[in-house]
């Protein structure tokens, strides 16, 4: 059931290569992490925050650039796209006014 001192040797070389790739990787700094709720928390809220605010401001210059696309395409009286655009813009006036705001 002995093995080898070459064998023993080649094995504690692979178990201190292993032991220094788990320390280069950081999990026990990962582990602490997991272990500690709040920590977990207010980590995934801030990040949850960032997600919402990155979205808004995404979705806000879209919104302004299909905007300014569509001023442009009824600047050129385009008939049958700026009529699509006038009663887009009408039903909307429309909603608006019986909700009232």
């Amino acid at each position: 059931m002995f093995i080898s001192k070459k064998r023993f040797n080649k094995l504690a070389d692979k178990i201190d290569r292993l032991v220094k790739d788990l320390e280069k990787s950081r999990i026990r700094e990962y582990v602490c992490y997991l272990e500690n709720p709040k920590r977990v928390f207010f980590s995934n809220f801030l990040a949850g925050l960032a997600r919402g605010f990155g979205a808004s401001v995404g979705f806000t210059l879209l919104a302004a650039l299909l905007l300014y696309v569509l001023q442009k395409i009824v600047r050129w009286n385009l008939p049958i796209i700026g009529d699509f655009i006038n009663e887009i813009a009408r039903i909307v006036e429309n909603n608006l006014r019986n909700r009232g705001g």
